[in-house]
Order: C-alpha cells, then sequence, then structure tokens
C-alpha cells in the first residue's frame, strides 16, 4: 500500500519503550558494521531486505519515537512555505523572505508565494551550523591567545 503523503506517526505510551528497545538494538548493529537487516512476513515466509541507507533512517525514527516525539517521514524534494522553512531555521518568516530574495536559498514562486525544498533548507541549515561552529572555535582561540581564560574573573 502506498503513502500518498506524509503522515505524523504518535506512538503510543508502550511504542515508546519498545522503539527505545529495538533503536539501541539497531544501533548496536550499525555501529558493529552489521547491515542487511532482514524482515520476515510471518503470512508468507518471505524474507524482505533492508537497504543500508533505510537503516540509519529507521533508527533515527526510532530514536525520536524512543523519546515520545510524532514523526514523519518527508522526502527531502518536498515543498515548504517561506513560514514552514522559518520554523525549520529558527528564524523569522521576514529573513527566510529575505534570503530567498537575495539568493541565498534558492525558491520558486507559485503565484506570489515561495516554496523552498525541503532539502535546501536543511541543507542551508547544516552551513549555518557549520558557520557557527567555526565562529566559537575561532573565539576560543582567541582567549586562549589573549590569555583571558588565565584571569580571575574577581
Amino acid at each position: 500500500m502506498p503513502i500518498s503523503r506524509p503522515e505524523i506517526i504518535e506512538p503510543g505510551q508502550s511504542e515508546v519503550q519498545i522503539a527505545r528497545e529495538t533503536g539501541r538494538a539497531l544501533a548496536s548493529r550499525l555501529e558493529r558494521g552489521e547491515s542487511s537487516l532482514e524482515f520476515r512476513d510471518a503470512g508468507t515466509g518471505e524474507t524482505l531486505t533492508l537497504p543500508p541507507s533505510a537503516e540509519r533512517a529507521l533508527l533515527q525514527v526510532l530514536e525520536e519515537m524512543g523519546r515520545g516525539r510524532a514523526v514523519t517521514v518527508t522526502s527531502v524534494a518536498a515543498e515548504l512555505s517561506t513560514q514552514q522553512a522559518a520554523d525549520i531555521l529558527n528564524v523569522s518568516r521576514p529573513y527566510v523572505v529575505k534570503l530567498v530574495d537575495e539568493g541565498t536559498l534558492p525558491a520558486r514562486k507559485v503565484g506570489p508565494h515561495r516554496r523552498l525544498l525541503l532539502g535546501d533548507v536543511v541543507a542551508y541549515k547544516d552551513s549555518m551550523y557549520a558557520r557557527q561552529v567555526k565562529a566559537m572555535e575561532e573565539l576560543v582561540a582567541l582567549t586562549e591567545d589573549l590569555g583571558l581564560y588565565d584571569v580571575d574573573p574577581k
């Protein structure tokens, strides 16, 4: 049965514990380099093999469900509104519009509305995080060079 649109899956209380335990077991398998997770259909006896990339995705789903959080699986080709992109980036909608208008974030217009690809928004978020980490590392190095860690704050 194909899934036509992303569905929000809210784990029940009993499912949270199962997800936690299954997630730990899957994480352990992946850390040991074991892949090719297989499932056996109890009705037909048919064996199904999960691709390694799907195993990593499944682990992420199980980790979130193990924390009691609802999940959904969405293609990176999914289109977002500027508000949805702002929510993902944890910035204001006008800031996202500015990023689109200056060409920093690619988007297309649908009538008067801008639509962004989820993959582009996630890539921008990753680059934003990398720039923040680099700036923090430079700040720490500068503070060390100036000997400010050795100064008594009193």
